[in-house]
């Protein structure tokens, strides 16, 4: 049988624009019809592919723990979940850290701090660091997941896996970004030396928020299925894409400052075009990947 051009043009051009076809959802419909899911096929799955919408939750929730492989498991594991929430949404509630003015982002701060053992001795306390990177995290999560119990252990499990398995390859992100931007546009990396730019990149909201409040959700959500399914390097790509695609308005900056005061709120209306770039420099640099961070 002759393939069908008119098909494989098509197939070609939605890969160019970020959609894939049929056949990516085909094959992911059948890895989540096992009775016991496939981790590491699914993080191969996540890691070349986008996840489609309806699937992305249900992924994101096995890949990061929240549920386990076997099927038959997964209602009573979230009823459990749920009545582990509300427990402790109660017990927040009589020691008075939360109201039911309190906005859900908080709550989710407020329940993971007394998970972990962090609460502050009083909820006037100001935030730490780690706190307001929790609280961008959170926001970002609430716009792509509409029921909140699922949002809060995504946010929850999304935060501990950059606490414990990305803890050593974080600092190690901002010299990863200075060595792909030297083999990708080197007269760039010697502009924003010159002026002292390089430590003054918004690393904290790049790496350590995972550009929440930096993308729009449909941008973020396909960087996050990337970390979420084992590279933190995608970030990584993900700022130099960043860097290219304003190359002349950086050029024509000559302090950190400025540098810096752009970086952290680039234009939004072409940010899917970038995080598919990025995706392809990422692959380019690190090969076609598996699970690997």
């Amino acid at each position: 049988m002759t393939e069908d051009p008119q098909r494989n043009f098509r197939s070609v051009y939605y890969e160019k624009v970020g959609f894939r076809g049929v056949e990516e959802k085909k094959s992911l419909e059948i890895l989540l019809k096992d009775d016991r899911l496939d981790i590491e096929k699914l993080c191969t799955f996540s890691q070349r592919f986008p996840l489609p919408s309806m699937y992305r939750t249900l992924v994101w929730k096995v890949l990061l723990g929240i549920l386990p492989p076997h099927h038959e498991s997964h209602t009573f594991v979230m009823k459990y979940r749920r009545e582990q929430y509300k427990d402790v949404y109660h017990a927040l509630q009589v020691i008075r850290f939360i109201s039911e003015s309190t906005p859900q982002v908080e709550i989710f701060l407020r329940i993971y701090q007394l998970e972990s053992g962090k609460l502050p001795r009083n909820p006037s306390f100001p935030l730490e660091p780690e706190d307001e990177v929790f609280l961008a995290i959170a926001k970002a999560m609430e716009e792509m997941v509409e029921d909140s119990i699922d949002c809060y252990w995504l946010v929850s499990s999304f935060v501990n896996l950059f606490n414990n398995k990305y803890k050593d390859a974080l600092p190690q992100l901002p010299k990863y970004l200075e060595q792909a931007l030297s083999l990708e546009d080197n007269r760039l990396l010697t502009h924003l030396k010159s002026c002292s730019a390089m430590s003054q990149l918004p690393y904290n909201l790049w790496f350590r928020k995972c550009f929440a409040g930096g993308l729009p959700e449909s941008s973020l959500q396909r960087v996050w299925d990337k970390v979420i399914s084992g590279s933190c390097k995608i970030l990584v790509f993900v700022a130099v894409e960043i860097l290219l695609t304003f190359k002349m308005k950086l050029m024509v900056l000559n302090s950190a400052e400025k540098i810096a005061q752009f970086l952290e709120n680039v234009p939004q209306d072409n940010t899917d075009a970038i995080v598919s770039k990025a995706i392809e420099l990422w692959h380019k640099h690190c090969g076609t990947p598996a699970h690997s961070v």
